[in-house]
């Protein structure tokens, strides 16, 4: 149940994301991305305590899935039937890597230091 909980976030996430990237003072698809190298690293050293490796893993071989030549439909039986698989583990795979990095996000806005902008007057 935990599973099937975790498949249907990654899409609210990825539609969530794709609805709010235009809003000001949300982080963008782009914000999302550029995330992505650091959470990696701070995850996969230990500093970011919010990434499941299990997650990850998940995510590594849906991309390799969506890129592999076997395939669950093959696209030459079934035609344009057979790239529905694909589509859905990559939107999986979007979704899912949307839903870690605004965790992430939120993680490093929380944990580092506010900076105001501004200038001293003496």
């Amino acid at each position: 149940m935990a599973v099937r909980r975790g498949r249907v976030a990654a899409f609210v996430m990825l539609a969530r994301a794709l609805r709010s990237s235009g809003r000001p003072g949300t982080p963008g698809i782009g914000a999302h991305l550029a995330a992505v190298p650091r959470m990696l690293k701070l995850g996969l050293t230990g500093r970011y305590p919010g990434m499941g490796k299990s997650r990850l893993l998940f995510a590594l071989l849906g991309v390799l899935y969506v890129v592999s030549p076997v395939d669950f439909m093959p696209e030459v039986l079934l035609g344009v039937f057979g790239l529905g698989d694909d589509a859905f583990v990559a939107a999986w795979v979007a979704g899912a890597l949307l839903s870690e990095t605004d965790a992430f996000l939120r993680w490093e806005a929380q944990d580092s230091p506010q900076v105001v902008v501004g200038e001293v007057i003496r």
